[in-house]
């Protein structure tokens, strides 16, 4: 994902000219509300104004920039707000000028919105407690610049449009295809061009409502907005939620907590593609990425896997549809390649000089994890004619992976912008300055990443053992060529530095190591790159204070030149790279590691609110005392909400594979999150129950008939070894 443009014109950033550059506007204490591809964003006083990243959008693009709410000309004073379920949300405010003298508030406004794709309601309860009438006046201040998301990110707004007057109480804007339309019922509705002109060059917008109450007495103003726009590349999708919600119980209360805000978010970014309404996949995250994204879709979709395949296999469908058929040096697109996001128009930055097609393939890691994607669905029972029906695919990625992702054939997989426009760099860390050496110093692309050697590796692995399931040719060369890589990445990533023996985080364009210490290595867990001293020896980098701030897992060790706790990349914690780390150590046997970094999340998670970002900041938990809010950070985010996932079933430890006929146990060593009780897993299409005793013992219910239970690792696996 594009992070913020730095202040270094030597990282590619503009230099300023005596006044401060356009900058990517903050969204940390901004209030989503959100059901994709719609989405609400405004303060926490439920007010949504003509500034920064504020209003109301529909699949990348913003349908109106200001929803301002006034009693008598004055803004209500805000005193609370509080989440309604996928979105839904309710703001509390007072209007202390009216009703009763005295120090109560007599006056109250709860402004509950609803949003729904293409759509959002509004109910404006007035209630007063005084004992005389009150009488107001009520309005909303509107306003639309349908500008796009890209431009909003870059810092900008668009042209501020004017509203077209339509039947009695309704507005309209129109821009191209698109058409938003806002209703009042029982108000009036018009412009007022002796007022705020931030609407558009014909006045504000309004609508505006009379308000007489008796002694005691309530009224219930309703309005709403609906967005017409046929070229959105992106919509809802038509069939229920696709995964199980299980109920947990856990000695921790915070991981019940957090794992029901997380469905709920999860649930409002579901997408599908227009024109293909069948397969479901999540977007990225709100408010930048609220599309498809190879990388994040593929990732969310793996860690939802223990509550069902359907998912999986949308998003494997959705991708495959647009994998890469030809060469095209400026959109990236190879064949075989798996695409990284989709939007609806050419994107373009100034700040960093880019502009990234409709459909663009910059990303070097999609394409395996493609791969185990599809491997892991169907080791959780994803149906052998949905598996069968993808080969092909999986045999075009397994080409990209054979001529196009080695151009200069030293063995590893490697990225470079052949385009100069696209993103420097691929991987997913994706800033300009996120791959450093220990000094700080930036590594010059081409570059080959730790965590994309070890995902190929994994890839090479899993399409094996499906291409010998399935009888297709090519199994043995896949194994080989994982075996082969695993000695190469032994000799050359491996260093010896400041922090000891390391794996390194990349080789650069000279294939010199980038030795600083940073959690890619994590990625490496279950890979097969790995031997089981060296998987420890790793659990053991990756949870030293350097590496683990208290709240989770930091993208860069604080020991190293480049790190900041407020980096983008390079010392921040994202809180996926965390869950998949913790994914790695539990599957590993690494237990305690797991539980620490676990942990860390959970507390971070309580201090969000239960609704974790992308990232926050990797400040240390004993000085800070909470995590600091990155303030360009989504939220929700896919991958980051199903973190929580991943945790309960780190927990748990049920790792199946039925087209073997068994089912492996193995929950976190030292149950150092107590116990914890999850029903709702979903094998093969069966509820699957799972409880973990404070002993450490394991109970299991309603696997399906065939499925055997095993304790432990298989027979002759090492800690290492991938145990999805």
């Amino acid at each position: 994902m594009l992070a913020e443009a730095t202040s270094d014109p030597a990282d590619g950033a503009p230099a300023t000219t005596g006044r401060d550059p356009r900058l990517q506007p903050l969204l940390h204490d901004l209030v989503s509300v959100v059901l994709a591809p719609t989405t609400a964003l405004g303060g926490a006083d439920g007010q949504i104004r003509p500034a920064g990243v504020q209003g109301l959008f529909h699949a990348d693009s913003r349908a109106l920039s200001q929803v301002v709410l006034k009693v008598d000309g004055r803004e209500p004073e805000a005193v609370g707000h509080a989440p309604g379920g996928p979105g839904g949300a309710r703001f509390v405010s007072l209007a202390r000028w009216l009703g009763d003298p005295g120090p109560d508030p007599t006056v109250r406004i709860d402004r509950v919105r609803r949003v729904t794709p293409g759509r959002m309601d509004e109910e404006i309860e007035v209630v007063s407690t005084a004992a005389a009438p009150v009488t107001a006046a009520v309005t909303l201040e509107l306003g639309c610049d349908f500008a796009p998301i890209e431009t909003v990110k870059s810092g900008g707004s668009g042209t501020p449009a004017t509203a077209e007057d339509g039947a009695p109480g309704e507005l309209t804007w129109r821009s191209g295809n698109i058409r938003v339309t806002v209703t009042g019922r029982d108000a009036d509705a018009g412009r007022d061009t002796d007022t705020d002109a931030a609407a558009g060059p014909g006045g504000a917008a309004r609508l505006s409502w009379r308000v007489e109450l008796p002694p005691r007495g309530r009224a219930v103003l309703r309005w709403n907005v609906a967005i017409d726009d046929p070229g959105a590349v992106v919509a809802a999708p038509r069939r229920p939620v696709e995964w199980s919600r299980p109920e947990v119980e856990a000695a921790d209360h915070r991981l019940p907590r957090l794992l029901e805000q997380s469905l709920d978010d999860l649930a409002s970014l579901r997408l599908t593609e227009t024109g293909a309404p069948g397969d479901t996949f999540l977007g990225a995250g709100v408010p930048w990425f609220l599309t498809l994204f190879g990388r994040d879709s593929l990732w969310a979709a793996r860690m939802l896997l223990p509550l069902g395949t359907d998912l999986a296999a949308g998003t494997l469908r959705i991708l495959a549809r647009r994998q890469g058929v030809r060469t095209d040096p400026a959109s990236g697109e190879a064949p075989g390649k798996i695409m990284h996001e989709l939007r609806r128009h050419e994107s373009v930055f100034p700040e960093h000089g880019m502009r990234l097609p409709p459909a663009y393939y910059g990303t070097v890691d999609a394409t395996p994890l493609w791969i185990s994607l599809l491997h892991d669905a169907w080791r959780w029972g994803m149906p052998g004619e949905q598996v069968a029906a993808l080969l092909p695919n999986l045999e075009a990625a397994l080409g990209w992976l054979a001529d196009h992702a080695d151009p200069d054939g030293d063995g590893f997989v490697e990225y470079v912008d052949e385009s100069s426009r696209g993103l420097a760099n691929q991987g997913w860390k994706d800033s300009g300055d996120a791959v450093r050496f220990h000094d700080g110093r930036t590594a010059p692309p081409p570059i080959a990443l730790a965590e994309v050697q070890g995902y190929v590796c994994e890839a090479a692995r899993h399409a094996a053992a499906l291409l010998e399931a399935f009888g297709r040719p090519g199994a043995d060369r896949w194994r080989d060529h994982a075996g082969r890589l695993a000695e190469r990445f032994r000799a050359r990533f491996w260093v010896d530095g400041p922090h000891g023996r390391i794996p390194a985080l990349a080789l650069d364009r000279d294939k010199r190591p980038v030795d600083a210490l940073t959690s890619n290595i994590g990625h490496l867990l279950g890979t097969g790159l790995l031997s089981e001293a060296e998987s420890a020896h790793v659990a053991g980098l990756l949870t030293s204070p350097a590496m683990a701030s208290g709240f989770g897992l930091r993208t860069m060790s604080s020991r190293d030149g480049g790190f900041s706790p407020m980096s983008y990349h390079c010392g921040s914690v994202w809180t996926h790279d965390t869950a998949i780390v913790i994914s790695g150590l539990a599957r590993a046997g690494f237990g305690a590691q797991a539980g620490e970094l676990a942990r860390g999340l959970l507390t971070a998670g309580e201090s969000f609110g239960y609704r974790l970002p992308e990232l926050f900041a990797g400040d240390d938990s004993r000085v800070a005392g909470r995590p600091v809010p990155y303030p360009a950070a989504c939220r929700p985010q896919a991958w980051s909400a199903a973190a929580a996932v991943v945790i309960a079933h780190a927990a748990v430890g049920l790792y199946p594979d039925v087209p073997a006929g068994r089912v492996l146990l193995r929950p976190l060593a030292g149950t150092p999150l107590g116990a914890v009780s999850v029903r709702g897993l979903r094998v093969a299409g069966h509820e699957v129950g799972v409880a973990v005793g404070p002993d450490g013992s394991v109970t299991v219910d309603g696997l399906p008939d065939g499925l055997v239970t095993v304790d432990g690792l298989p027979d002759g696996a090492a800690a290492g070894t991938d145990l999805r």
